[in-house]
C-alpha cells in the first residue's frame, strides 16, 4: 500500500540533476540489497538501471521504472525488512521518476492509439436491436459467449466473427426483422406454460416467481397463474402483479370478498389480460402486500396446508389487438404501399439510424435489391422491408463500428476520428447501444466535438436510464460481479445461498455504482462509504434492521456493528462471494482481487509445481490462515503471498458468500495483518482505512480500467500521459465520478486515432 504521499506530477522546471540525487542511491542503497546480481527477487537485477543517465535509462527500460514506480507507490518496495529511508526520500524518488517519465513523454509526439473494427459484443448487440427496433432480443439466448482481454469483453482485437456466429446472425436477422414488422397471426391462441414442476419457473423469492418467455406474435394475451395451497382469511388485501423486463404491468386483487378479506380456496388459479410486445421478455408474478407470508417459518412457505403461493404461469395467445406494435411504429415512418419512394425513405432512414451515420444513395440502393429480389418473388411489400431490414441486420455497417484512417499504413499519421465516429464512441461508453437521434444529429451537423456541447451531452446521457449499462457492464466487469450468475456455492455449506440472494447482491453493486454515478460522488466512497443499497432480503443477511420490503434503498451505515461490518465495495457479498471458491474463502484470491481490480499491481502467474492447500485441514485441524501461512514457507511462494495474503486475511470474517463470521471451522478468525512497507492493522475496517489512504493508486487504476473499457482496447505505455492527465484533474476536482467521464471523453485518445505500422512479411 502506498506509504508516500505522492505528489503531482512536474513535467516542467524540474531539475534534472534530481534523477541522479535523488534516484541512484534509492537504487544502490535499498533496491540492490535484494535485486542484484547475485539475488534477483522478482526476477529484477536493479543494476541494469545504475549508471544511466535518466532519459537513457527511462528510453532503455522503461517497462522495468514503471514497475519499481509502481511498486513503491503502492508500498510494497521497500519491503519491512530492507532498511527503510524516509518518507522525504520516497517521495523524492517517485517524484523525480515520475518527473523523467514526464519530461520523456513531452518530448515525443503524442500516440492516440487506435482501435480496430470493433464488432458488437452480445449485450451491445441486444441493446442495439431494442434501441433501433424496440424489439427485446436477449442475445446471449442466441449468441456464443464474447472473449474477454484487460478484463472486459468490449475490446476490438478480441471480437472476432466465426462461421458459427455468422450463421447465428443470419438466423437472428431473421427472426428480428419478423418480429419488428409481421403483422401475422397464427391460427388459433397458443398456450406456452412455465411451471415449477418442468424447471421452467425459478422462485425469486416465497412470494415471487419468474419466467423468461419468447413472444413471437404482439397482440392481446391472457396469462393464467397457478395457486396452489390454501391460506384462512387474514384480514389484509393481497395484490397480484404481473412484470416485464422489470415494469409492472397490471395489479389485481386475489379473490377480494365483499367485506375486503382475502380468502384462498384451495388449488385456484387467476388470470389477467394484457398486450405483449414481440421480443424475449423477463416476466415476474408476485403478491405485495402480503404481511402473512412473514408469519410463517421458511419450512412452510411452500406447505399447500399453510400457505397460498404461485407455482406457475401460462401465456394464452394471441388475441387481436388494437395497439400498434412499437416496432412498427418506429420503422414504418410513411406507408410503404404509397409507392417505391416510402419504401426507399423507411429504408435510408433505417439504414441511417442501424450503421450509425449518414447513409449514401449505394447504401440505400444497396438494400433495395433485396426489396425488388422479394417483390419478385411474390412477397408482399412488407414482406420485402423484412429481408431488407434483416439483410441490414447481417451488415458489417451494423455489426461493427468501422472507424477510417486517412493513411491506414502510417503510424504517424495522427488525426481526430470524424464527429460520427465520436458519436458511436460516446454512445457504446455510456449506454453500450447506438447514438440516438439526438447525439446523431449534432454529430452530422459538425457541433459535437464543441466543449460545451460535448460537456453537455456527457450530462446529458448518464441522467438517460441506458447509462444503466455502465453498471451493468463496466462496474460488472471491473468488479468481477457479472460472474454471480455462474457461481454455485456448496448447498451443503451455504444452505441459504438462492437466487433470491443471489439477486440482491447483484442489485446492491449496480445499484450502490449507479448512485455513484447519477449523483457524481467522489471515487473515494467505492473505498470507505458509510452507507450501501440493501433490502430486506440482504439486510437480514448482513444482521441490519429496519429494512421492510423487497425494493432497495440506500441505507445508512450508522451503528457500530454495521461501520465496521461493512462499507464500500469489497464489503459487499457479491464482490466477496466471486472472490471465493465454492466451499470456502481464499486470502489469495481475495488478495489477488485488491491487488488487481483496486490497487492495480497485480501478481504474476504461480511458478508450477506449486504444492496444493490441504482443503481437508482447513477448519479442522487449523484454520486457513494457519494452512497459508504454513503454505507460504515455500521460498518460492513467498514473495507474491507476503502481498496478497494480508489482505486476504483482512477480508476473512466474511466467509464463501459474504456473511459475517468470527470463526473458520473450530477455530477464531485471526484478521490482524502487516502491509508490505509495515502498515498494520487489526480488523477489515482498520484494512479498509488503510487502503482510503491509497487513494492515488486507486484512482489510476480506476482510470486505466474505465480508458480500457471507453476505448475498447488495452492501456498502453504511450497512455500514461493521458492517465496521469486525467488524475491530476480529478483529483483537484475532490474525484467526482462525472469528472473521470467528462475528461475520458475529452482526452486525445478517445477523440483520435492514428494508422498502423505493416510490416512487410518476407
Amino acid at each position: 500500500m502506498c506509504l508516500v504521499l505522492c505528489a503531482p506530477i512536474r513535467t516542467q522546471g524540474q531539475n534534472p540533476e534530481d534523477f541522479a540525487r535523488s534516484v541512484a542511491p534509492m537504487l544502490t542503497g535499498t533496491c540492490a540489497q535484494c535485486h542484484n546480481n547475485n539475488v534477483a527477487s522478482g526476477g529484477f537485477d536493479a543494476s541494469t538501471l545504475i549508471g544511466l543517465t535518466g532519459t537513457n535509462s527511462m528510453t532503455q527500460h522503461r517497462l522495468e521504472w514503471e514497475k519499481v514506480l509502481r511498486r513503491v507507490q503502492s508500498g510494497e518496495m521497500p519491503p519491512a525488512s530492507a532498511t527503510k529511508p524516509s518518507e522525504s526520500a520516497l517521495r523524492a524518488f517517485t517524484n523525480a521518476i515520475q518527473a523523467e517519465l514526464g519530461r520523456m513523454d513531452a518530448a515525443v509526439k503524442p500516440d492516440p492509439g487506435r482501435v480496430t473494427a470493433h464488432r458488437l459484443n452480445r449485450n451491445e448487440y441486444s441493446n442495439t436491436i431494442r434501441d433501433l427496433l424496440g424489439v427485446e432480443f436477449h442475445a446471449e439466448k442466441y449468441f456464443p459467449t464474447d472473449d474477454s482481454g484487460d478484463g472486459f469483453d468490449n475490446l476490438g482485437e478480441i471480437l472476432t466473427v466465426s462461421p458459427v456466429l455468422m450463421e447465428k446472425y443470419l438466423n437472428a436477422g431473421e427472426r428480428i426483422a419478423r418480429w419488428a414488422i409481421s403483422t401475422e397471426f397464427p391460427p388459433k391462441p397458443i398456450a406456452d406454460e412455465y411451471a415449477l414442476k418442468d424447471r421452467k419457473v425459478r422462485r425469486v423469492d416465497p412470494s415471487t416467481i419468474e419466467a423468461l418467455h419468447r413472444v413471437e406474435f404482439a397482440g392481446e394475451y391472457t396469462v393464467r397463474f397457478g395457486l396452489p395451497g390454501e391460506r384462512a382469511p387474514n384480514g389484509a388485501p393481497v395484490i397480484l402483479n404481473l412484470w416485464m423486463d422489470g415494469k409492472l404491468l397490471i395489479s389485481k386483487p386475489v379473490e377480494t370478498k365483499p367485506s375486503g378479506l382475502i380468502y384462498f380456496d384451495p388449488y385456484s388459479d387467476e388470470e389477467v389480460k394484457v398486450y405483449l410486445p414481440v421480443g424475449d421478455h423477463v416476466f415476474q408474478a408476485g403478491f405485495t402486500n402480503d404481511d402473512f407470508v412473514k408469519t410463517l417459518a421458511p419450512a412452510d412457505f411452500y406447505n399447500n396446508k399453510k400457505n397460498k403461493f404461485l407455482n406457475s404461469m401460462v401465456f394464452i395467445g394471441p388475441f387481436p389487438s388494437n395497439v400498434e406494435k412499437e416496432s412498427r411504429r418506429r420503422v414504418l415512418v410513411c406507408n410503404p404501399e404509397s409507392g417505391r419512394a416510402c419504401v426507399e425513405r423507411i429504408i435510408s432512414t433505417l439504414a441511417r439510424r442501424a450503421y450509425r451515420r449518414p447513409v449514401t444513395s449505394a447504401d440505400t440502393a444497396s438494400l433495395m435489391k433485396f426489396v425488388d429480389m422479394a417483390k419478385a418473388d411474390g412477397r408482399s411489400t412488407e414482406q420485402s422491408l423484412q429481408l431488407a431490414i434483416q439483410a441490414m441486420l447481417v451488415s458489417p455497417n451494423f455489426l461493427f463500428r468501422i472507424e477510417h484512417d486517412t493513411n491506414p499504413t502510417n503510424p504517424a499519421d495522427v488525426h481526430p476520428i470524424s464527429q460520427i465516429e465520436l458519436a458511436s464512441r460516446l454512445s457504446y461508453f455510456l449506454w453500450s447501444s447506438m447514438p440516438d437521434d439526438a447525439l446523431l444529429a449534432l454529430a452530422e451537423s459538425g457541433r459535437l466535438r464543441e466543449p460545451a456541447t460535448l460537456r453537455r451531452e456527457v450530462a446529458r446521457m448518464l441522467a438517460d436510464e441506458r447509462s444503466s449499462a455502465l453498471a451493468s457492464n463496466f462496474a460488472g466487469q471491473w468488479l468481477e460481479t457479472r460472474n454471480l450468475d455462474v457461481v454455485q456455492p456448496d448447498p451443503k455449506k451455504f444452505p441459504e445461498w438462492n437466487p433470491e440472494l443471489r439477486d440482491a447482491m447483484k442489485a446492491e453493486t449496480r445499484n450502490f455504482f449507479e448512485y455513484i454515478v447519477k449523483e457524481n460522488r467522489p471515487i473515494s466512497e467505492f473505498l470507505n462509504a458509510n452507507y450501501t443499497f440493501l433490502n430486506e432480503r440482504l439486510a437480514k443477511f448482513y444482521g441490519i434492521e429496519g429494512v421492510v420490503g423487497s425494493e432497495f434503498r440506500r441505507v445508512e451505515l450508522t451503528t457500530p456493528q454495521a461501520r465496521d461490518q461493512r462499507g464500500g465495495v469489497l464489503t459487499q457479498a457479491g464482490v466477496l462471494t466471486v472472490s471465493s471458491y465454492a466451499s470456502r474463502t481464499s486470502p489469495v484470491i481475495r488478495g489477488k482481487y485488491v491487488l488487481s481490480n483496486i490497487l492495480g499491481t497485480p501478481p504474476p502467474p504461480p511458478p508450477p509445481d506449486v504444492p496444493n492447500l490441504n482443503e481437508a485441514a482447513v477448519g479442522i485441524s487449523g484454520s486457513m490462515r494457519q494452512q497459508l501461512e504454513a503454505h507460504r514457507q515455500n521460498a518460492v511462494c513467498a514473495s507474491c503471498h507476503s502481498r496478497m495474503d494480508p489482505l486476504g486475511f483482512g477480508l476473512e470474517n466474511y466467509d464463501a458468500i459474504g456473511h459475517w463470521r468470527t470463526t473458520d471451522g473450530n477455530f477464531p478468525i485471526e484478521t490482524a495483518g502487516t502491509l508490505p512497507g509495515g502498515r498494520t492493522f487489526s480488523s477489515p475496517a482498520e484494512m479498509r482505512a488503510i487502503l482510503s489512504l491509497e487513494l492515488p493508486q486507486f484512482s489510476r487504476t480506476l482510470i486505466e480500467k474505465m480508458m480500457t473499457y471507453a476505448l475498447g482496447r488495452g492501456i498502453r505505455d504511450y497512455d500514461r500521459r493521458t492517465v496521469e492527465s486525467i488524475h491530476q484533474t480529478l483529483t483537484a476536482d475532490g474525484g467526482r465520478f462525472q469528472t473521470l467521464i467528462q475528461q475520458i471523453v475529452e482526452s486525445l485518445p478517445f477523440q483520435s486515432r492514428r494508422g498502423e505500422e505493416v510490416t512487410e512479411s518476407r
